[in-house]
């Protein structure tokens, strides 16, 4: 039976509303932005996809349980705020033990740790306000559960890149199963030195905007967010269709050069969804601007695909919000498929144009690039450290 995602619930470097984000995404303004940079280990500066919101403009978190409190609940609060009312009504109509949740992140409030190991630097003890729960990573669901009041499963899938994407297969799978009769699912990860250190250790970092097909790309630029679905069986304009996964076991941080995994994961959406290739209106590369990243995922959708699918990464708009990515990329494909997107606009590639010559051809969106309707059928890809894979494949219901 077929599974719809009833309402979205965004915050990212393009806006924290539906038509802030829909308007620079379309007219190729990006989020990632000179005023948040910041540097890295060495001392070069470093572009982010930094939400300018001060923690002062999220919601609370005063009414949270002090081991849930840090500035990542905070956005995923800020997200929940959206589509609390859709939420609040889901719950009226299934009851609160109906009703699950499930998130993907990969930072969780690492920085509240961060600052409360820099204040322990000057004394004997930790701060008050800190707690050793605000960085477990099953902090955000055990947030919005106790927001919520929700009784059902409420779990974090935690496998970088591809966790908010698993989580929403997760979710689907709960309401198969028959646990659930609804699912607010997604994922949120915020900015910290953990991962921007991370990150630059391994040389995988750009200075400026990520430029991912380019020859010229150089690496990732990380960024934060939230994006939260309601996913039930009620009918909806957009539902989840299919999804894939897989796993490359090929090395801890490196993709399967060969693109199997990814092959396995795009083919699993598709028959999934009982979807043909030529099917697919657009695809949302992973599209992080690496050098291996983009070899691999090139030569994988163009063997599925060849050069017949308009592509296009929106990493360039947002940074890479690692645990919140393929949420995030898929609200993004959400609001591209709603009516009032009534032009059919595809997010179009940021880059300098200069193609690879090692990387197969495929059909790159520019900027005002429409198909004179909104997208039917979208494929988002996301592509994780140790060759966890996922993509989603979402479709219109046209009535």
């Amino acid at each position: 039976m077929t599974l719809f995602l009833n309402a979205l619930g965004i915050i990212c470097p393009l806006g924290q509303s539906h038509d802030a984000i829909r308007t620079r995404l379309f007219e190729g303004d990006s989020g990632v932005l000179p005023d948040a940079m910041r540097p890295g280990l060495d001392g070069t500066p470093l572009a982010l996809g930094a939400i300018p919101l001060e923690d002062a403009a999220l919601p609370s978190d005063a009414l949270l349980p002090l081991p849930d409190r840090s500035r990542n609940n905070r956005l995923a609060l800020q997200a929940l705020s959206q589509i609390r009312d859709q939420v609040d009504a889901a719950i009226a109509r299934f009851g609160a033990h109906r009703v699950g949740i499930v998130l993907g992140t990969s930072t969780s409030g690492i920085a509240e740790g961060e600052a409360a190991f820099r204040w322990r630097q000057h004394g004997d003890a930790f701060p008050a306000h800190f707690h050793y729960g605000q960085q477990e990573l099953g902090s955000p669901a055990a947030a919005l559960a106790a927001t919520l009041g929700v009784m059902g499963p409420a779990h974090v899938h935690s496998s970088a890149c591809s966790s908010s994407g698993k989580a929403m297969a997760a979710a689907a799978r709960l309401i198969n199963m028959g646990l659930c009769d609804a699912v607010l699912c997604g994922g949120v990860d915020s900015l910290c030195d953990f991962t921007i250190a991370g990150f630059t250790a391994l040389e995988s970092v750009s200075p400026a905007r990520c430029n991912p097909l380019s020859r010229n790309r150089c690496g990732i630029n990380i960024g934060e967010g939230a994006a939260l679905f309601l996913m039930s069986r009620e009918p909806a304009m957009v539902a989840l269709a299919g999804w894939g996964e897989s796993s490359d076991a090929h090395h801890i941080s490196a993709p399967d050069p060969s693109g199997g995994g990814a092959l396995r994961a795009m083919r699993g959406a598709l028959a999934r969804a009982h979807m043909a290739p030529d099917q697919i209106d657009y695809i949302n590369l992973h599209g992080t601007a690496t050098p291996q990243n983009d070899v691999m995922e090139s030569n994988a959708v163009h063997a599925l695909f060849g050069a017949q699918v308009p592509v296009s990464s929106t990493k360039p708009f947002t940074g890479h919000t690692l645990g919140a990515a393929s949420a995030i990329e898929a609200g993004l494909c959400w609001l591209a498929m709603q009516q009032a997107n009534h032009q059919g606009l595809l997010p179009p590639h940021l880059w300098d144009g200069v193609p690879d010559p090692a990387l197969p051809r495929l059909d790159i969106v520019e900027r005002g690039r429409a198909l004179g309707r909104p997208p039917r059928a979208v494929l988002s890809n996301s592509f994780a450290f140790g060759g966890s894979n996922v993509a989603l494949l979402l479709t219109r219901q046209d009535r």
